[in-house]
Parts: C-alpha cells; structure tokens; sequence
C-alpha cells in the first residue's frame, strides 16, 4: 500500500505577481524550487494564508533569483500581489517506508528569500 505524505514545502511566499491570461501553474523562482526539492511540472498544493483559498496546479520555473512567486490562469482570481502562501508538494510511499521520510521545509522572508 502507498500513502501520500509531506515531501516539501515553500513556507510564507509572497505572491509578487498573478496573470490571468497564462494557461494555468504557479511560477516560481528556480532557486526556491531547488531548495524544497520541486521540480518543474510537479503538482503541488497552494494555500493562501490571507483568504483560505486553496487550490492544486503545477509549478513552471521562473528566473533564478529573482524571488518570484505568480499565480497563472484561474487560480490567480485567489491570490492578490502580497498574499503569503505555503506551496507543498508530496510524495506517494510504501507505508513501511513512510518513517524514513523526513520533509524539507523552506522558510522565506518578505522578499522571497530563504531565511532558514
């Protein structure tokens, strides 16, 4: 049996931008992608800490350093330009293994940057 678990999350990101006219996905600066371990296409979940929205998509790669975080398409009718959110992205495991997992978390400041 597998089960799903925290493998990785993005904890307070500031959203710095949203477009509506993108097809859909999350951007997210390379750099940040690397430190949780995310990959680009990867699913992952996105909740927003000023409203309670929460809603699935998968990440496209934004410019390394340069701390973006931008909604796309539909879902960026749920965020506004200085919301924080966590993006979390998850792993499926066999059960026995599931001890063995240890998640990463990525703490950020006000500006995107990794802070711990």
């Amino acid at each position: 049996m597998y089960i799903t678990l925290l493998k990785s999350k993005l904890h307070r990101a500031v959203v710095t931008d949203s477009n509506l006219e993108y097809m859909g996905s999350i951007t997210i600066d390379q750099e940040l992608m690397e430190a949780a371990d995310i990959v680009e296409f990867e699913k992952v979940q996105v909740v927003n800490n000023n409203n309670g929205a929460r809603f699935e998509t998968y990440v496209i790669k934004g410019e390394r350093g340069s701390g973006t975080i931008c909604v796309n398409g539909a879902a960026s009718r749920l965020v506004q330009k200085g919301d924080i959110l966590i993006i979390i992205s998850y792993c499926a495991v066999e059960k026995e293994k599931a001890v063995s997992i240890r998640p990463k978390t990525v703490f950020l400041d006000s500006k995107n940057n990794i802070a711990k």
